[in-house]
């Protein structure tokens, strides 16, 4: 079995720690909890593992890319006798997480609507009045390895041997639910508390729709609005779509600055996933899979969702969220 890492030793008693210095939250009343399984050939666009690379050859499919360029050839370490391994060079965008964004604890629409645990946490909100417009959502993470599932490009040995498994739950973690706590793990926000570096973020949502979002402004979530605080309070509520896409920004982040998310697009990380603890945006695509699929693209973190948006928010069925997330992968394949 393999042992966890120092990082995650650490955030783990640190979680600890925070936790003992919590009042209980108290128990939230039973609420219904609504999904459905994914059909992987029906509501996964398939379309979207392009652009294929092979070293400085692309097939696009009409789909868009970014990362690193990949060179032709590439080497990487290897055990003795050899030492060095030859290889060229391969990249794709890999289906390779889902994030589902709920109100109600522990609910897994992914998963057909069962719940996941009983234990009290806070229960979402998503108001949106004249004098009162906020929402707070818990984030689920899960691995969820589509291509090595469906026997696809494992022939490259870039596929990352993966099985499906909760790789994060934020009912458990106190720093979801306070911005004061957030700020134990990304400082950094009081720097961008401010209208210049906030108004910058129009720029983000501009480059989000035309393109992908711009990496150096790391502080801005697109049309989404504000990376930080990096917890599930959404304080300009307008819409659950654009609020539950802003929170998986917010998660991806949030699992880069905890180094459980690794770096898999840059040319460094060809020979393996390396640790970054500031999110590279242009790494991840999402693809909505429930309430209503969308199955002709996924969309870079930060764009606008008026074009494909309209219909996926619904009362009672309509109001948690899954998505498939794809991220750029960069190898060294042989």
């Amino acid at each position: 079995m393999k042992r966890p890492s120092f990082h995650q030793s650490l955030f783990a008693a640190c979680l600890a720690v925070a936790l003992s210095w919590l009042p209980a939250p108290q128990a939230s009343a039973a609420e219904p909890c609504y999904g459905r399984f994914p059909n992987p050939f029906t509501d996964v666009c398939w379309k979207c593992v392009f652009p294929i690379s092979i070293g400085p050859l692309k097939v696009d499919m009409g789909m868009e890319d970014a990362g690193d360029s990949v060179p032709l050839i590439c080497t990487c370490p290897a055990p003795p006798p050899v030492f060095v391994r030859i290889g060229f060079g391969a990249g794709f965008w890999e289906p390779a997480r889902v994030a589902e964004v709920v109100r109600t604890p522990f609910c897994s629409p992914l998963l057909g609507g069962v719940t996941l645990g009983s234990l009290a946490a806070p229960s979402g909100t998503n108001a949106k009045t004249s004098d009162r417009r906020d929402a707070f959502y818990h984030v689920h993470w899960y691995v969820y390895p589509l291509l090595a599932w469906m026997n696809l490009l494992t022939d490259l040995a870039c596929v990352t041997p993966e099985s499906f498994d909760i790789l994060y739950i934020t009912e458990v973690d106190p720093l979801w639910e306070d911005d004061e706590l957030a700020f134990l793990i990304n400082p950094e926000a009081a720097l961008f508390a401010n209208p210049i570096t906030q108004a910058a973020c129009a720029a983000d949502c501009v480059a989000a729709t035309v393109g992908f979002p711009l990496d150096p402004l790391f502080w801005c979530a697109g049309c989404q609005g504000s990376m930080y605080p990096i917890d599930g309070n959404v304080k300009h509520h307008e819409g659950g779509v654009d609020s539950s896409l802003l929170l998986v920004q917010r998660m991806a982040a949030k699992l880069h600055r905890q180094f459980i998310a690794r770096d898999t697009s840059s040319r460094g990380a060809m020979c393996m996933p390396l640790p970054l603890p500031i999110l590279r945006k242009t790494q991840y695509k999402t693809q909505m899979l429930y309430p209503v699929p969308f199955t002709l693209n996924a969309q870079p973190f930060g764009r606008v969702t008026i074009p494909w948006g309209a219909g996926r928010e619904f009362p009672v069925r309509g109001e948690d969220w899954a998505y498939l997330i794809w991220r750029k992968k960069a190898c060294c394949a042989f």
